[in-house]
């Protein structure tokens, strides 16, 4: 099976994972949107928005980090999380 096809599976299996722990949620959001978006772009949200600036801090801790890689890392989080 690709690593594309590895991760969309991921992703549709994601859905349906068991509660999580905000660190978690937060590591699936960051590896996936750097999987599929690339590097972090946009401006930082503001001070209000906890949520957004979390999510946002996620993902540009993986800055530079391949596409490749990040498929990786979210196949294998995922799957980890899912057993």
């Amino acid at each position: 099976m690709s690593l594309e096809a590895q991760f969309q599976e991921a992703a549709a299996k994601s859905r349906n994972l068991p509660p999580q722990s905000n660190e978690s949620l937060l590591n699936i959001y960051a590896l996936y949107k750097q999987a599929s978006s690339g590097d972090v772009s946009g401006p930082k949200p503001g001070g209000f928005d906890f949520k957004g600036k979390a999510k946002y801090e996620a993902w540009s801790k993986l800055a530079g980090t391949s596409k490749e890689k990040a498929m990786e890392d979210y196949v294998a989080l995922i799957n980890s999380l899912a057993t």
